[in-house]
């Protein structure tokens, strides 16, 4: 009998392939939302997943600002933020902040879902969120994703 075949076999950053997906936020809730493109980021739905690798695809999602939120989020949720100085704390209702960027409401609700070291902040960068439905990686060919399908 031959163990070798028995080895588990970990990705490297030469082994992983990466495919661009393209997810549209049009009507759909934050955090749902945020859940499955962090799930997509991460690459936990590979059968090659490696917890200390970047194996995750490239997201884009477009539609940002038609985004949802359940509830009385809208003015409830705040996003706090401080300057450094003594007094220096600032925060935002999400109305506010979807008024001002809502690309940012999307990468927040992402960003806080991915690993806090390095690693995460590499797989963010791997996020591109637009405001409407034209994004800059048509030529990357995304395979469009609908997120109501995925469990």
């Amino acid at each position: 009998m031959n163990t070798l075949s028995y080895k588990t076999v970990s990705a490297n950053k030469k082994t992983v392939t990466k495919e661009w997906v393209l997810i549209d936020a049009e009507n759909q809730v934050l955090g749902r939302l945020a859940s499955v493109a962090a799930i997509l980021l991460r690459g936990k739905h590979k059968t090659n997943f490696t917890p200390h690798v970047d194996c995750g695809d490239n997201v884009i999602i477009i539609n940002a600002d038609k985004i949802r939120l359940t509830g009385k989020k809208w003015d409830a949720k705040e996003y706090i933020r401080h300057s450094g100085y003594p007094g220096g704390q600032r925060s935002l209702t999400a109305k506010e902040l979807m008024a001002k960027n809502p690309i940012a409401m999307v990468e927040k609700a992402v960003k806080g879902m991915l690993p806090k070291n390095r690693l995460g902040a590499e797989m963010f960068r791997n996020l591109n969120v637009t405001e409407g439905t034209e994004h800059k990686h048509e030529a990357q060919k995304p395979k469009k994703i609908n997120i109501n399908d995925i469990r």
